[in-house]
């Protein structure tokens, strides 16, 4: 493989001299600069980016750790970040770690190294703790509230978001009201589960351990609860859904389980999909595009900041 060193002999120029035309140096004669590139064509040299890199102290790459891409919560949030990114002149590494804690310590792994410059974390399995432990290597920023970390942040308040949507359904006349989750170790869903429980205690409600369920996160999902419904002699007459993916696929299997919605089961669903608008569900609007381009201004600024969301509720057809 072809050295700078070749290509400054052949081109009968310094190595300096290549290196300045390497860099776009404003300050070297066209002769010189058409030399160094006829010599760089006739070797195929290719610059050492890790040796650059190095020299520079920075490699202008992103990690983003998400559990999974297959989703519009996940690449709308990578669609944001990745804009801004682009717009920063920096490139992206994505680790899809599927909530193994071994993958996401990779990529903390990869921070320490220096083999990217900052750390975004969309969502995660490994403690809080442990990701304070690799802030001394580089900048790294997450997607929830992170309550007194010395990370920077940027948040929706689940709490009082699934608060208000259920205060919401209770207004309409709603008093069986059940919801369901994605995983119940995660950050977001205890945040769920203790606004409902609030809910219930501060309306004078009972407790159906039934109306609530777990894992749900995609469209089959909706149908799997339908059915778990279907079974119930007393059944919830409106769900707060993980997301519009699962709303979705409730509106779309009800007719088979002979249920009419809003009117026997109201729904709400999370995140306003293209899905939701679509069909016209009724959902908690949570700006993913604009939260990513927010994650990915923060990786950026020498300080640290936590930044909390606003989000709406859009009212459709399915309450």
């Amino acid at each position: 493989m072809a050295s700078i060193q070749d290509v400054a002999r052949i081109a009968g120029v310094s190595v300096a001299t290549v290196s300045r035309v390497l860099n776009n140096h404003p300050y070297v004669k066209k002769e010189k600069v058409e030399a160094v590139e006829k010599a760089i064509a006739e070797t195929g040299y290719i610059q050492n980016i890790n040796a650059i890199n190095l020299k520079k102290g920075k490699t202008n790459l992103v990690g983003v750790v998400l559990p999974i891409v297959d989703h519009p919560y996940f690449s709308q949030l990578i669609q944001g970040i990745s804009q801004s990114a682009a717009d920063q002149h920096y490139k992206l590494v994505l680790y899809q770690t599927g909530y193994h804690e071994g993958q996401e310590m990779e990529a903390l792994e990869m921070l320490k190294l220096k083999q990217i410059d900052s750390l975004i974390i969309c969502s995660r399995k490994v403690s809080l703790e442990t990701i304070e432990r690799y802030r001394q290597y580089g900048t790294i920023v997450l997607f929830e509230n992170g309550g007194t970390t010395p990370l920077s942040y940027t948040f929706v308040d689940h709490y009082a978001c699934f608060m208000n949507a259920l205060v919401y359904l209770y207004d309409k006349g709603h008093r069986e009201i059940g919801f369901s989750i994605n995983r119940s170790d995660g950050t977001n869903s205890r945040y769920r589960e203790q606004a409902y429980q609030d809910f219930l205690e501060m309306k004078g409600l009972p407790y159906h351990e039934e109306y609530t369920v777990k894992d749900c996160l995609y469209l089959e999902d909706g149908e799997r609860i339908l059915e778990r419904f279907s079974q119930l002699q007393r059944r919830p007459t409106a769900l707060l859904a993980t997301s519009d993916q699962v709303a979705a696929g409730i509106v779309i299997a009800s007719s088979k389980y002979g249920i009419s919605i809003p009117e026997d089961l109201a729904i709400i669903g999370f995140d306003n999909h293209p899905i939701a608008k679509a069909m016209d569900i009724t959902t908690i609007g949570i700006p993913l595009n604009a939260i990513g381009q927010l994650l990915f201004s923060q990786t950026l600024s020498k300080e640290v900041s936590h930044e909390e969301v606003a989000v709406r509720l859009i009212e459709r057809r399915t309450v």
